[in-house]
């Protein structure tokens, strides 16, 4: 592993560690957010991007979209910033104006500095203390997020979490996957193990309803184009069927550029998966070889429990308990 400095946020500087596999893919990933800047995998003698990634920290701070962080507490929504655990009451962060708690309110563990631990040519480790009632959650927390490859150029993703008092956790890897460098994934083919989703309202938050795919225009359960006839735009959690293999992994879903034939298998230990597939991207600073992110520029693909569990009682289960430690794991493996 090799780290520089990449900028700072007042007197804290803000490091870049750079890994790699034998086979030649590579990451760089910040301390900034946790954030996993760029990856590049073996593509027909050379390295294709596959990620959405800035230049500079305060284009990170001023406009990222969470490119490539690691949300916390709670990944994804908590309806009006509210949730109850063991009949206390728990009021959350809410970005200016919003009504709904996004990815662990405005300063997020996506919007923090983690502390480079424990590194390798091939792995770097990350850590960051969460007080208590930092944004309105109870307990101190302490995560760790792990990034290592494994060969030829799987990026795995361990992230995990341990508290000192009854609170909630969700994290997740909030990468914009876009495999052949095109100007948007509307053409990729997207293959879901999913049977059912969460429907939800126009504010994002799910009515509570788990629906099956089946007849929908959210059936993935066949690799189809992303882009939609019926110009239905995906900002969703989907049930994953969890069939799980030998690592304890389930298949989440399969990825391919019709352009390169470059494919993304995700698999993950986690219950759901987020897709969405940025279509209100409008990037306002130019991103990396000075691309400019727009609508459906990358997709995302996040594992993680079903948004505004904590208010849904037959939902996923976010709570982490003293005794108990939440770990996630999910590997994005790519198939040249």
């Amino acid at each position: 592993m090799t780290a520089k400095v990449f900028g700072s946020l007042g007197d804290t500087l803000v490091l870049e560690a750079e890994i790699g596999s034998k086979a030649g893919a590579r990451a760089k990933i910040l301390t900034y957010g946790a954030v996993l800047r760029d990856l590049a995998i073996p593509v027909g003698g050379g390295l294709q991007r596959v990620t959405l990634g800035l230049n500079s920290v305060e284009d990170y701070v001023e406009h990222s979209p969470s490119f490539g962080a690691v949300p916390g507490r709670f990944a994804n929504r908590i309806a009006h910033g509210r949730f109850t655990l063991d009949g206390v009451a728990h009021t959350l962060d809410r970005k200016a104006g919003a009504a709904h708690t996004l990815h662990g309110g405005s300063k997020g563990f996506g919007k923090r500095i983690w502390k480079l631990g424990d590194h390798s040519a091939g792995s770097v480790e990350l850590t960051l203390v969460s007080e208590d009632g930092d944004m309105g959650f109870p307990g101190q927390m302490r995560a760790t997020c792990r990034y290592s490859f494994v060969e030829p150029a799987t990026l795995r993703v361990e992230l995990t979490a341990v508290a000192d008092k009854p609170t909630l956790v969700n994290l997740t890897q909030h990468a914009y996957f876009n495999l052949d460098g095109s100007p948007d994934i509307l053409d990729h083919l997207l293959e879901l193990g999913c049977d059912f989703y969460t429907p939800a309202d126009a504010e994002l938050i799910p009515t509570g309803e788990i629906r099956a795919v089946a007849g929908t225009a959210f059936d993935f359960r066949t690799a189809r184009a992303i882009r939609n006839p019926q110009g239905v735009a995906y900002d969703t959690n989907f049930v994953v069927a969890r069939v799980a293999g030998s690592d304890g992994l389930a298949f989440v879903a399969r990825l391919k550029s019709p352009r390169n034939g470059l494919t993304l298998e995700l698999h993950s230990t986690e219950p759901g998966v987020q897709v969405y597939d940025s279509a209100k991207l409008n990037c306002p600073v130019r991103g990396l070889d000075g691309a400019h992110y727009g609508a459906h520029a990358g997709l995302c693909l996040e594992p993680q429990a079903f948004p505004d569990s904590p208010n849904r009682r037959h939902f996923t289960d976010a709570v982490l308990r003293p005794d108990q430690e939440y770990r996630h794991i999910s590997e994005f493996r790519f198939i040249a």
